[in-house]
Formats: C-alpha cells, sequence, structure tokens
C-alpha cells in the first residue's frame, strides 16, 4: 500500500521538521506520527516506514516509538476512541462496575470497535485524574466522576 501525505499534509509535516537543527528531525517524530494519524486514522506499519523516510531514520525507530504510546492507534479504530482507565484509584472508585456497564453498554470488550464503526474502546493505565475517578478519555476530553447514567449520556450525545 502506498502511504503518502497530502499537500498541505506534506507542507505541515516539513515545516515541523525545520523546527529542529539539522541531524535532529527525529525530534519530530511525535508530532509528524500524530500528523500521519489526524490524516489516516491510525497509523499502520506502511505509515510508520513512510514516517521514517520524511525523517531519514530507520523504521524501527519509528515502530518503537508508536507501539509505545498508547494515544497512537496501531489498528484501524472507531470515530471516538474512548480510553478507559483501569488503575486502582479509579477501580476503588467504583471503575470496575462502570466499566463492565460500558462494555454492555456499546456491546464490545476492550480493545474492538463497535460494528457501526463509532466508538472503540481501550483500556490504559492511569490518566491522571485519580481524585476524579472513575474517568475516561476520548481525545483531549475527560470525562470524570463516571456513573452508568453518565456513560449512557455520553454514548448517547456521542451517537448523534
Amino acid at each position: 500500500m502506498s502511504v503518502t501525505f497530502t499537500e498541505d499534509k506534506l507542507k505541515k509535516a516539513q515545516e515541523i521538521i525545520l523546527r529542529y537543527p539539522e541531524g535532529r528531525q527525529k525530534s519530530a517524530l511525535l508530532p509528524i506520527l500524530h500528523l500521519a494519524q489526524e490524516q489516516f486514522g491510525w497509523v499502520s506499519s506502511d505509515t510508520m516506514d513512510y514516517v521514517a523516510g520524511l525523517l531519514s531514520i530507520t523504521p524501527i525507530e519509528v515502530y518503537e516509538v508508536a507501539t509505545f504510546y498508547t494515544m497512537f492507534h496501531l489498528e484501524p479504530v472507531g470515530k471516538h476512541v474512548i480510553e478507559y482507565c483501569r488503575t486502582g484509584p479509579c477501580c476503588a472508585m467504583g471503575g470496575e462496575e462502570v466499566f463492565s456497564h460500558l462494555k454492555t453498554k456499546l456491546g464490545i470488550k476492550a480493545n474492538e470497535t463497535t460494528s457501526d464503526g463509532l466508538f472503540t474502546l481501550k483500556e490504559v493505565e492511569c490518566l491522571a485524574a485519580c481524585g476524579w475517578g472513575p474517568c475516561f478519555q476520548i481525545r483531549e476530553k475527560y470525562f470524570m466522576h463516571l456513573t452508568n447514567q453518565k456513560v449512557d449520556d455520553i454514548i448517547e450525545e456521542l451517537s448523534k
């Protein structure tokens, strides 16, 4: 599969790369991966190879970074990726019950996408909102103090 940025994305990528000194283009890796995910919806191995070429680095250097961070999707995902916190503080505040309700509501398990392509559910480690659990994140927005009713309301709103 041939992966290339659109003209606008390529221009943006070049601007990002120029922020860094010659020979230090690897420093642009995270913002370029974000740019790629923005265009393609996820980061395939072909996309990682393309990014490596843009930055003149080896593909393994891109793979190491893309697979380390949970914000990069290595498989196709739904329109709304729900990153659900599964660590102790959220669980102690009722997170397991709410997570179970969420899975039932969506009809999927963790790391699955609903058949309509609207929601993907990912379990993640701490979202750094321990005092506001249970919580999940969709893109940059946090949903905190979750209850089964709040989950129902959020899913209903995002399903429109």
